[in-house]
């Protein structure tokens, strides 16, 4: 946009220019071939009165133009020059005209006398008619090149005070976009640009209310579910078999982590970055699932790095996405189908989670929010998108090559 101003700006100073320049320039061209003109017939009126005197030659030589008088009888007084048509047809006529010639403008005066016609002719070169035109072009075109350059000035400076607002409003609607909800425009530039930045000022305080009233509510539809966990709890410790209660104590305890869980990533601020060991989580996790594995009598195999690895991903989400995963593994492939989980650095920071099984594979729409072809919700896949795209990172789905299902989730660096 500053660009298009500024070139509309030279367009429109360089148009007018021309509009007055090109007729000013001919009008100087036209003065000076004026100006030399009335010189010449200045140096002519001058011999007029000294025709038939004995002063006329004298007259004639002392002329800063050549000055040729022809007189009645054919002599040739001042420079010699041959006979004109236009001495000529003066002599003829007995009138004063300008001709144009090779040489220049020809001017011929017939003047009566009591002894004939005589006619003074003098000659004015084209350098006498130009004379000073170059450098006046020449100022005038600087005059041009100064206006246009002063134009592009004044209109860089005002394309900036125009787009300096509106890049400042897309800055503030990228860091919304990024979840900065406290992001605002500060409203400057013309009255429409202030109008804007109002409304997207507005609009951003409306989201951050919606998300805040979005998130209480979520913690308090967690918050109620408490109380029937509490009450499976009460029932689970009045088992009469120890393992039993324990088993189902245990599952309660994993329900009400889940839920506290859920509140806290409700109240979280949308702007707040946060990191994890990735290494720690996963290993967690599959100690968690391994259990259940067992049961089920599926084979686990997992491949975790000996150390630390920092990933741009808050704990519980990770926790929650791997969750997801495996969640998926039990629920959508038969008892006994081994499945693993790899977890592997990456070149440029950040680590690789790979989870893959050998079970039927994924259906056409698996990566569809919400879509399922086994009954379930559908949304296992999509929370672990959310949260690797929430990272920076990106989940990717296909199949292993030994056959079956094989998702990785791309975590970025801190």
């Amino acid at each position: 946009m500053r660009r298009r101003l500024t070139l509309l700006v030279a367009a429109t100073t360089c148009l007018v220019l021309m509009a007055f320049l090109v007729p000013l320039a001919l009008l100087v061209r036209q003065v000076a071939e004026d100006r030399a003109i009335g010189r010449a017939q200045g140096v002519l009126q001058t011999i007029v009165p000294l025709i038939g005197t004995d002063e006329l030659a004298l007259a004639v030589d002392g002329q800063t133009l050549p000055v040729s008088v022809f007189a009645p009888a054919g002599e040739v007084i001042g420079q010699e020059a041959p006979r004109t048509p236009a001495v000529e047809l003066a002599a003829l006529r007995r009138e004063a005209f300008t001709v144009t010639t090779a040489a220049g403008r020809e001017l011929v005066v017939p003047v009566v006398s009591g002894t004939g016609t005589y006619v003074i002719r003098t000659v004015v070169p084209h350098a006498e008619l130009t004379r000073g035109v170059t450098q006046s072009w020449l100022a005038l075109a600087g005059l041009g090149a100064a206006l246009v350059l002063l134009g592009l000035v004044v209109a860089d400076r005002l394309a900036r005070t125009l787009v300096a607002p509106i890049a400042d409003l897309s800055a503030v609607s990228h860091r919304l976009a990024r979840a900065e909800l406290t992001a605002r425009a500060e409203p400057a530039g013309p009255p429409e640009v202030r109008e804007v930045a109002l409304a997207l000022n507005h609009l951003a305080g409306r989201i951050q209310d919606l998300l805040r009233e979005e998130r209480e509510h979520v913690a308090d539809l967690s918050h109620r579910l408490r109380t029937p966990l509490t009450a499976l709890r009460l029932e689970a410790e009045s088992l009469r078999d120890p393992a039993e209660s324990a088993r189902l104590a245990a599952a309660a305890d994993d329900v009400a982590r889940a839920v506290t869980t859920v509140i806290q990533q409700a109240r979280r601020r949308g702007s707040e970055q946060r990191t994890c060991d990735a290494t720690a989580v996963v290993a967690d996790r599959v100690a968690f699932w391994s259990v259940l594995a067992e049961d089920t009598s599926r084979p686990l195999r997992s491949d975790l790095p000996p150390g630390p690895l920092p990933a741009a991903i808050p704990a519980d989400e990770l926790a929650a996405a791997l969750d997801a995963l495996l969640a998926n593994v039990f629920a959508h492939t038969p008892d006994g189908t081994a499945f693993e989980v790899t977890l592997q650095p990456r070149p440029d920071g950040g680590a690789v989670l790979t989870v893959a099984d050998e079970g039927p594979g994924f259906p056409a729409d698996a990566l569809r929010r919400g879509a399922s072809g086994s009954g379930s919700t559908g949304l296992g896949l999509d929370i672990a998108r959310r949260a690797a795209e929430a990272s920076g990172g990106a989940l990717r789905a296909g199949s292993a090559p030994g056959g079956g299902a094989r998702v990785v989730l791309d975590l970025t660096r801190p």
